[in-house]
C-alpha cells in the first residue's frame, strides 16, 4: 500500500460499515469515504466521528448502491477528490423485502417479486467491486498487491435461510462472487475477500427484539477479520466466517469427483466459460 491510503466503505454510516471505519479511521496517512443512501443517517455519522476523532480524515457521500450511475459518479468524485482508492468495502445492505410465498388472502396469478434486497445486497456490491477493480489497477504495486476489495456477505450465503431465502440467495452471490474473481484479480495484484457474519446486532434487523433470543457475535469479531484480511497480503478469495469471537475461513466444497475438478480447472485456465 502507498504512504497515504484512501479507503471507501458502502453502508458505512451504521452496523458493520461503521464498525470498520472505526477500525481503520485512527490510522495516519488515512482518509475513509463513507456511503450511505439517507443524508440524515450519513451527516449524523460524520459529525459523530468527526467529534470522536478530530484528527481524522473522513468524509461521506450520499449514494445509492443499487443504482450504477449513482456509485459510478460517487467513485469517481473520490477518486478525484483523492488521487487513489486503496481499499473498497462493499458492505451495503438491507433485508429481506417482499416474499416469495403468496399470502393466504392472495387470490388470482402470480405477483411479481419484489426485488429491492437483490438491488441492493448483490447487484449493488457487483457495482461496488466493478468500479473498485477499475480504480484499484490503476494504484502502483506496493508489496505484492495494488489493493483490496471486502465484500460482507453473510453466514446465511454459507446455509439454508429458510426465514429469508431472496436475502440468502443475494449472500450466497456474493460469496460465489469472491472465490470466482479471486484468480483472474490476483493476476491484476488486487486481492478480493468476503466476511460471512453470523448475528451481529445492527440495524438491518426490522426489530431489535430479534436479537434478544439470538447467540451474538461482537463487532469486535468483523474488525479483528477484516484487519486480517487486508493486512496479510497472502490472503485472497477467502470468506471469513464469524460466530462468537472466532473466525473461521469458510471453504468451497470439494470437487465431487475428479472430472468435475478437471472441467472447473479448465474453465480458469480458459479464462471464460
Amino acid at each position: 500500500m502507498a504512504s497515504f491510503r484512501s479507503i471507501v466503505v458502502t453502508g458505512g454510516a451504521s452496523g458493520i460499515g461503521l464498525g470498520i471505519t472505526k477500525h481503520f479511521i485512527t490510522e495516519e496517512n488515512t482518509h475513509i469515504t463513507i456511503l450511505d443512501i439517507n443524508p440524515t443517517t450519513g451527516t449524523l455519522a460524520l459529525d459523530k466521528l468527526r467529534s470522536e476523532f478530530p484528527n481524522a480524515g473522513v468524509s461521506f457521500e450520499e449514494c445509492d448502491v443499487s443504482s450504477w450511475e449513482s456509485q459510478a459518479a460517487v467513485f469517481e468524485k473520490i477518486y478525484n477528490q483523492q488521487g487513489r482508492i486503496d481499499i473498497v468495502f462493499a458492505n451495503a445492505g438491507i433485508n429481506e423485502k417482499g416474499s416469495l410465498l403468496p399470502s393466504k388472502s392472495e387470490s388470482g396469478g402470480p405477483i411479481k417479486p419484489e426485488l429491492t434486497t437483490l438491488n441492493v445486497n448483490l447487484i449493488g456490491c457487483i457495482y461496488s467491486v466493478q468500479l473498485g477493480i477499475h480504480y484499484i489497477a490503476k494504484n502502483e504495486i506496493s508489496g505484492s498487491s495494488r489493493g483490496i476489495i471486502m465484500c460482507t456477505a453473510s453466514n446465511a450465503g454459507l446455509y439454508p435461510f429458510p426465514m429469508a431465502p431472496l436475502y440468502a440467495a443475494t449472500k450466497h452471490g456474493v460469496v460465489g462472487l469472491v472465490r470466482s474473481l479471486s484468480r483472474t484479480l490476483a493476476t491484476k495484484k488486487i486481492r478480493i475477500n468476503g466476511l460471512a457474519p453470523a448475528v451481529i446486532e445492527t440495524n438491518i434487523a426490522p426489530s431489535s427484539d430479534l436479537f434478544k433470543s439470538m447467540i451474538l457475535t461482537p463487532m469486535s469479531t468483523a474488525t479483528t477479520a477484516v484487519a486480517n484480511l487486508v493486512d496479510d497480503t497472502s490472503l485472497t478469495g477467502k470468506i471469513a466466517e464469524l460466530h462468537g469471537e472466532s473466525i473461521t475461513f469458510a471453504e468451497a466444497p470439494p470437487y465431487v469427483d475428479e472430472d468435475t475438478g478437471k472441467n472447473i480447472e479448465n474453465f480458469w485456465n480458459l479464462g471464460y466459460s
